[in-house]
This record gives structure tokens, sequence and C-alpha cells, in this order.
């Protein structure tokens, strides 16, 4: 029994080993999620290749300019620009939030996507309420015609009722000239009378 533990945990210890390993390297292979930062004040700054003054020059970046941080060093930031350019700017000139002339754009550009949904949103509405109308008139023609067609459903199942007016006023009425004339024709026969 005891040889069993142990031949099991010799097995498994590998398989264990090789997991942490494997956990071990995806979080290090896992790029760290990047700062979001907006270059400051009234600046224009070159983009470099590396860390200091004495690299090539790859771009710029202006102020309200949107980056991304990726390291920080004593006196340069390397960044990661929206079109996916990386390099490094002086340190010192990043703020954590946009600077109130790129929060006002981007207010505006909220702002005119809000009024063309709003827009959308108001006629598709109206249009709803004209199908709303259009299916409720339907919906009153049908009912009118299906109180018709019940009416010519209860008269085609009954028949017309005036024959049978006729029928039975014809025979009262020759009920009645029977009474009539039976009426008369007993009241003409002599009545046999006990004479004593």
């Amino acid at each position: 029994m005891h040889g069993r533990i142990a031949e099991n945990t010799h097995v498994s210890a590998p398989w264990a080993i090789g997991f942490a390993v494997c956990v071990a390297l995806l979080l290090c292979a896992t790029p760290a999620a990047a700062e979001p930062g907006w270059v400051d004040k009234y600046v224009e700054l070159q983009l470099r290749t590396g860390a200091g003054s004495n690299f090539r020059i790859i771009g710029t970046v202006k102020t309200g300019d949107r980056v991304d941080i990726l390291s920080r060093e004593e006196a340069w930031t390397q960044v990661a620009l929206p079109d996916g350019k990386r390099g490094w700017i002086p340190a010192g000139y990043l703020k954590a939030e946009a600077p109130p002339e790129a929060r006002l754009a981007e207010t505006e550009e909220e702002l005119r996507k809000l009024k063309i949904e709003f827009e959308t949103v108001t006629a598709d509405a109206s249009r709803l309420r004209t199908d709303h109308d259009e299916v409720a008139a339907r919906d009153q023609q049908q009912s009118e015609q299906i109180k018709q067609l019940t009416m010519e459903n209860l008269e085609l199942k009954t028949g017309p009722r005036w024959p049978e007016w006729i029928t039975g006023a014809s025979i009262l009425s020759v009920g009645m000239l029977l009474g009539a004339l039976l009426r008369g024709s007993a009241s003409r026969r002599p009545s046999p009378r006990i004479r004593l």
C-alpha cells in the first residue's frame, strides 16, 4: 500500500512541476496592461527609438494626444501610440486624464452620436405609431366584417322566417274559418228536445 502511494506521488510530481512551469511562463509572457496617459501642457514632443536625446526621432506627439504608457525610467517614458508605433518621450509631460480640449472634443463626439441615435429612435417610434394605427384600423375593419359574417351565418342557419309566419297565419286563418263553419252548421240543426 505504501509502495503504491509513493509510486503515484512519483508519477504525478513531474506533471505538477510541468503545470507550474507552464502557468509561470504564461504569466510572464502576458504583457502588463498599459496605463493610459495624455500629453500635457502646450508642447510637441519628439518620439525617439530609445530613452535618450541621442536616439533617432521616429515621430511626434502633441498636447491632447492619447498614449499608452508601457514603462518609465528616470527621465524618459516608453509609450505606444494608437497606430501601434512605440517610442520614448521625455518624462513629466503626461497626465492621467485628458486635457479639457480633448475631453470637450470627446464630449462633442458623444453628443453627435447621441443626436443621431435620438433621431433614429424618433423615426422608429414614428414608424411604429403609424404601423400601430394601420393595424388598429385593420383590426376594427376585421371586427366589423366578423360581426357581419356572424349575422349572415346565423341567417343562413335559421333561414328566412317569413315563410314560417305566413304558414302559421294561414293555419290560424283556416282554423278560425273551420271553427266558424262548424259553429254555423251546429246552430242550423234542430236541437233534439225532449218534450213531456
